[in-house]
């Protein structure tokens, strides 16, 4: 058999490859965009800018600093231009974290990494009718090292506390997308 023989596709490939293409190309007008225009005809960056995100509700008042990140990242990933734009939508939001370690050091009993987790509960509701459009929940997953000096730490969990509010800011984002891009 010579090299060219290997490029050369078997009869059952071929059917394969056409069957598979017939099948799709019916769906193939099923899929839109996700960040292309809405059904309204609007752009979303636009419309995700028309919401308004209220403050931030946290279980405990020790996490009211991770409610301030999450509030400042959603801010952001909605409306990232900086411009004031008139709101059309509310956004309210509650938080709950928790810690958890992870590894314990056998000699010390200190615990080295620790892993935080954020939970999402919220919903967007349309201004003029007070109806909810979308609602739901969301987690996200951050772990850390601990040290033995107290000062790092504390400033590995505040990094953390940042990162999980990215997190969480890039889900609700992409889902009040998905639920905005099909509103007409």
């Amino acid at each position: 058999m010579s090299s060219p023989d290997l490029f050369v596709p078997s009869r059952r490939t071929l059917l394969r490859s056409i069957a598979v293409t017939g099948l799709g190309l019916p769906l193939a007008a099923c899929f839109r965009p996700l960040y292309g225009p809405t059904a309204s005809g609007e752009r979303l960056d636009d419309v995700m800018a028309a919401i308004d995100v209220a403050a931030i509700a946290v279980s405990q008042p020790s996490y009211d600093r991770a409610g301030h990140y999450l509030r400042n990242e959603l801010i952001f990933a909605l409306n990232g231009s900086g411009q004031p734009r008139p709101k059309r939508y509310r956004l309210a939001v509650t938080y709950d974290q928790r810690v958890q370690a992870a590894i314990i050091n056998t000699v010390t009993g200190r615990a080295e990494t620790a892993n935080m987790t954020g939970d999402v509960s919220y919903t967007l509701t349309h201004l003029a009718d007070d109806k909810a459009v979308t609602s739901g929940k969301a987690t996200g997953h951050i772990s850390y090292d601990r040290s033995q000096q107290r000062f790092a730490t504390v400033r590995a969990a505040r990094d953390a506390e940042i990162r999980l509010a990215k997190v969480l800011s890039d889900q609700l984002r992409t889902r009040l997308a998905t639920a905005l891009a099909t509103r007409a």
